[in-house]
């Protein structure tokens, strides 16, 4: 065989090469869409694609940044030619050929202002005085944006002359705009109800706060104040520490952090706390190092250890211990802060729980209501107590958690 034979078979097994690999991608791809089904299963994917999509740039509700990137998804879920987002005042978005000026914004407000009165879906002819017609949309149907008993925009879809056929094509245009109205309504009303949520932890938070603040800041200035004279540096060491925990305590950023840095300010309250009772407080420590690291809501562990010095320690006569332990379990990491204190009655702790007691043990309760609004009920506190016999609080919380980030 000549030398020169060799680049032609060279080209022609890569040629065959390429068929075959041209005919294996086509054989997936046909395997694939043969997978999705019907064609009546083909739509329904479809649909729930863009709503999928849609729903992404909804999570904050209702505002231009979010509705100008939905708008096009939205759009080609109803398959209109024109497709507008307004709120109780302004055009947020727009999405159609071309954009619309200052007429066809006026055109689209007055439409949408309809709809805000009287609460109506309506479908409107377009003459050709309107602005909008002079942009070849001749037909719109208007959707209101119900939140439960508030309506906080419109949708509105518009139709060429080539889309606009007759009766039966906009009543079912109509009935389309109204469901993806309501749609975008349930987006909205999620979006709020997690506004809602974040609002009401920043308020137990802030209640946290107001607790450490009257009852912990008075007694520990009153046992630095008693080391001032009998021993100084001991007194300024004490102050760092009291300004180093106070500073966490109060922080005004951030709804998380890391079991490392709550045992952090933990040590330094339990030091403020041990110049105040000495001998009589006793803490031991379990930590295990694989948990440090784990996510918890800020201000969850400090209260509890502050309620077994309170509650526990304080109204017990002679030495009391506390046990801190935070080990790995599995997926979890849990937690747990013991006392040999004066414990207290199940019954009343069930009203504490259920926010039917206003008294001293809010901390107890504020933690147990944000664990359950963060990670679910079954990750509430869980309570082991009796008159005389202690207290045993355990808590498990998620170590994998891509939704929370310490701050």
């Amino acid at each position: 065989m000549q030398d020169s034979t060799f680049p032609l078979i060279a080209v022609f097994v890569g040629f065959a090469a390429l068929v075959a690999f041209i005919g294996y991608l086509g054989f997936r791809l046909s395997k694939s869409h043969r997978e999705l089904g019907t064609p009546a299963e083909h739509a329904s994917y479809a649909t729930l694609h863009l709503a999928a999509l849609a729903g992404e740039h909804l999570r904050n509700g209702l505002h231009p940044a979010g509705a100008g990137k939905a708008v096009r998804h939205l759009q080609a879920l109803l398959g209109c030619d024109a497709l507008a987002l307004t709120d109780a005042q302004s055009l947020l978005a727009w999405q159609g050929p071309p954009d619309p000026g200052g007429a066809q914004q006026r055109a689209l407000l007055e439409l949408s202002e309809r709809t805000l009165q009287n609460g109506r879906s309506q479908v409107y002819r377009l003459s050709p005085g309107n602005a909008l017609h002079e942009v070849q949309l001749v037909a719109a149907v208007v959707a209101p944006i119900r939140v439960e008993d508030r309506i906080v925009g419109c949708l509105i879809a518009l139709s060429s002359p080539s889309n606009t056929v007759n009766s039966s094509s906009s009543a079912g245009l109509l009935r389309a705009a109204n469901e993806v109205a309501d749609w975008v309504a349930a987006q909205v009303q999620l979006a709020e109800l997690a506004a809602s949520r974040t609002l009401l932890i920043e308020a137990e938070v802030r209640a946290l706060r107001a607790q450490i603040s009257p009852h912990f800041i008075y007694n520990s200035l009153n046992a630095i104040a008693s080391y001032v004279i009998s021993d100084p540096q001991r007194a300024r060491e004490l102050l760092i520490e009291f300004a180093d925990f106070t500073r966490y305590s109060f922080r005004r950023h951030g709804d998380f952090t890391t079991v490392a840095e709550e045992l952090r300010s933990i040590d330094r309250y339990l030091l403020l706390e041990r110049a105040r009772f000495g001998e009589r407080l006793q803490v031991s420590l379990q930590i295990g190092p694989e948990v440090l690291s784990t996510v918890i809501p800020f201000l969850s562990l400090q209260p509890l250890v502050e309620n077994a010095v309170r509650h526990g320690i304080e109204a017990k006569a002679g030495v009391g211990h506390i046990k801190l332990t935070a080990q790995d379990a599995g997926a979890y990491a849990q937690i747990t802060v013991e006392d040999d204190g004066v414990g207290m009655d199940p019954a009343h702790l069930a009203e504490v729980l259920a926010g039917h007691d206003d008294g001293d043990h809010v901390g107890l309760r504020n933690v147990d209501a944000r664990l359950r609004q963060v990670y679910g009920d079954e990750h509430g506190l869980v309570v082991d107590t009796g008159p005389g016999a202690g207290t045993l609080i355990t808590l498990r919380v998620p170590k994998f958690q891509p939704e929370h980030r310490a701050d």
